[in-house]
């Protein structure tokens, strides 16, 4: 099993589905609310797990039923929730609305993951023994930047997502392996929309850059290697929340083990395209059995080839 550790947020999502989003000032009916586990950090950690991936969650929840609630799920997802502290206050929450083409708008509430500000003890050494170190930016900019630093001085591979999407310090960047932005976030950090140039731009920062870009698939790029897109799988969409977190997991333990980066992306979408299928955010990730089914024989290797 490939060990991952997560630095991240833990949230409880509060969803309300609707047939359109209301705009500014209108409100509009539902058809169903729910209440499931969530946070960047979370859904990264249990689409790890799902996948075959042994992970550790680092970061924080509240005092509360929430934060009952939130360590549940990630333990019953099978993750060593030791370094997952209890603090007093609320769990962080997200509060989202999801219309019926599977679109969603989300705000987020931090809480407890608010007082995520740096390292505990322990918590260098669960970094270093893992394979990757998966980051996002549900957590104080200063966090993230230390399990950077902790990852980068014992070579475990760093992977940050961007988002929610906010200026990069150099530091960080120099810290980080693989940045994974969506396309807006990519047109956010650079200022530009067309996603090859904004992967050209963000390789002057980052080694390599894997920019989703929904239906579309993905792209991936790397300093002195040509681009490669990989398309998503056909399917309909009914809840595209965590489609992002569920492929940035899936990619992490395929990569840890191995796979060379065209196939780890083909596997990572499959994951992805699954869990737009289903309605919230963990509850919708696919297990590796189901991945593997959907993703297909893996290409034989061929003697001599390049990963």
């Amino acid at each position: 099993m490939t060990a991952i550790a997560v630095l991240g947020s833990t949230n409880m999502d509060l969803v309300a589905y609707v047939p359109k989003a209301p705009r500014l000032g209108e409100t509009v009916t539902g058809r169903a609310f729910r209440t499931v586990p969530g946070g960047k950090g979370a859904n990264q950690a249990v689409a790890a797990a799902r996948c075959g991936g042994k992970v550790v969650m680092i970061g924080a929840v509240g005092a509360d039923e929430f934060g009952v609630r939130l360590r549940s799920a990630l333990t019953a997802a099978g993750i060593d929730t030791a370094a997952l502290r209890t603090v007093e206050g609320a769990s962080g929450t997200a509060h989202i609305t999801v219309d019926d083409e599977g679109g969603n708008s989300i705000i987020v509430i931090p809480g407890a993951n608010a007082t995520v500000t740096g390292l505990e003890s322990g918590d260098e050494s669960r970094i270093a023994a893992a394979g990757t170190l998966l980051l996002q930016l549900e957590l104080p900019l200063r966090a993230v930047l230390a399990g950077a630093l902790a990852a980068r001085s014992r070579g475990v591979r760093t992977v940050l997502t961007p988002a929610p999407v906010q200026p990069l310090p150099a530091e960080l960047l120099a810290a980080t392996d693989l940045l994974v932005p969506n396309e807006h976030e990519a047109a956010a950090l650079t200022g530009l929309t067309d996603p090859r140039q904004a992967a050209e731009a963000l390789l002057e920062d980052v080694p390599e850059v894997v920019i989703t870009l929904g239906a579309a698939g993905v792209l991936y790029a790397a300093r002195g290697r040509e681009p490669l897109t990989v398309p998503a799988p056909g399917v309909r969409a009914v809840d595209t929340t965590a489609a992002g977190d569920t492929f940035v997991g899936a990619l992490a333990v395929a990569l840890g083990e191995g796979r060379s980066m065209p196939e780890a992306l083909r596997w990572a979408c499959a994951a992805a395209a699954l869990s737009v299928q289903r309605p919230g955010a963990q509850d919708s990730m696919p297990t590796r059995a189901e991945t593997d089914a959907f993703a297909g024989p893996r290409p034989a290797a061929r003697p001599g080839a390049a990963s």
